[in-house]
């Protein structure tokens, strides 16, 4: 949880995890008042910062296994450290499949890395857009499309996934209906966390609260609240 003094306070995920230096990375975008007061902060100034809580990505369950990255918008912040983990070590060898949408090619995130991270045989990485003008020479439309035409092994594979709440909800399904077991779905969740406990309910969604359950879970833990509206 980040907040801007005298401000608000929301949700950010990191993107980038601590180095030699001790720093951490996050990706805002200027979409509200709290966001807007966050990327104006100036270097030296301050920022509140809170957590991080609960489960992250379940990296000791990739080990050995073909891994599949499904972003939307700005859900590949958050998994750009699993990516950059995964590329570093090389996965032994395994498949990496990153596929990501945005709304149109100029909100694309991490352009220059995203071309470094096509670079090893192993991983394999494909951009769709909602729109695009003429000069787009990629994909169009949604990121299921891209998630039909690739060729998983669904036994072998654990698929982590990032994005607008519909977006994740769509991605998965289409997974199942490829023969990945909801187990090995894993979805990054976001409210905003009050105590942090699960004790004021405020993030709490169906029996399950994001601060100390989450945000991170396996689909089959999940899938039946998604389908309720406004939950």
């Amino acid at each position: 949880m980040l907040y801007a003094f005298g401000i608000g306070e929301i949700p950010i995920s990191y993107s980038a995890m601590p180095h030699a230096d001790d720093q951490l990375a996050f990706t805002i975008r200027d979409m509200g008042a709290t966001s807007a007061a966050l990327t104006r902060t100036k270097r030296g100034g301050a920022v509140g910062v809170r957590g991080p809580f609960g489960a992250g990505w379940p990296m000791d369950r990739l080990e050995g296994r073909d891994v599949l990255i499904v972003a939307g918008g700005l859900g590949l912040a958050p998994l750009r450290p699993v990516i950059s983990a995964l590329i570093a070590t090389g996965h032994k060898g395994r498949s990496v499949h990153i596929l990501y949408g945005a709304r149109d090619p100029e909100a694309i995130l991490f352009l220059k890395e995203i071309a470094k991270w096509k670079a090893p045989p192993n991983v394999h990485c494909r951009i769709t857009v909602d729109t695009a003008d003429p000069d787009w020479r990629g994909n169009v439309g949604l990121v299921t499309q891209l998630i039909q035409e690739t060729r998983l092994c669904p036994d072998q594979t654990t698929a982590l996934i990032c994005g607008p709440e519909v977006m994740m909800r769509f991605s998965a399904e289409a997974l199942i209906e490829q023969g990945l077991p909801p187990k090995d779905i894993w979805l990054s969740m976001e409210r905003n966390m009050k105590c942090a406990v699960g004790f004021c309910g405020h993030c709490q969604f169906g029996g399950k609260f994001i601060c100390k359950d989450g945000p991170v879970f396996p689909y089959d833990q999940i899938r039946r609240d998604l389908f309720v509206r406004e939950l």
